[in-house]
């Protein structure tokens, strides 16, 4: 009589092993975001004028401006400046992030939403 049920060959005892790969990639992926969290990008725009840093958690943290591109008739270029430095600090800190995961998950995919 054939033996129903299961996967033969022990499949058991890999799905066990399969878990605790996971659980264990679970835990690297924790403690990457948390080192993530801690880290900060500068990202600069107008040759240096503007910098902006953004932390692990995608929030700014700060932004300089050089007083010399302070111009009460041309607002709009500092706010284009800024605003560039903002994107380009992060979008370091996507690619920061994702290369971090990365490590963990061995370009695995999947969209872990990092």
């Amino acid at each position: 009589m054939a033996k129903r049920g299961g996967f033969p060959g022990g499949m058991p005892g890999n799905m066990n092993n399969l878990m605790k790969q996971a659980q264990k990639m679970q835990r690297q992926m924790e403690e990457a975001q948390k080192e993530l969290e801690e880290k900060e990008v500068e990202a600069a725009a107008g040759g240096g004028a503007v910098k902006v840093k953004v932390s692990g958690k995608k929030e700014i943290v700060a932004v300089t401006i050089d007083p010399e591109v302070v111009d009460p008739d041309d607002v709009e270029m500092l706010e284009d400046l800024i605003m560039a430095a903002a994107n380009e600090a992060l979008r370091k800190m996507d690619e920061v992030s994702q290369s971090s995961m990365a490590k963990i998950t061995g370009g695995l995919g999947g969209g872990f939403g990092f």
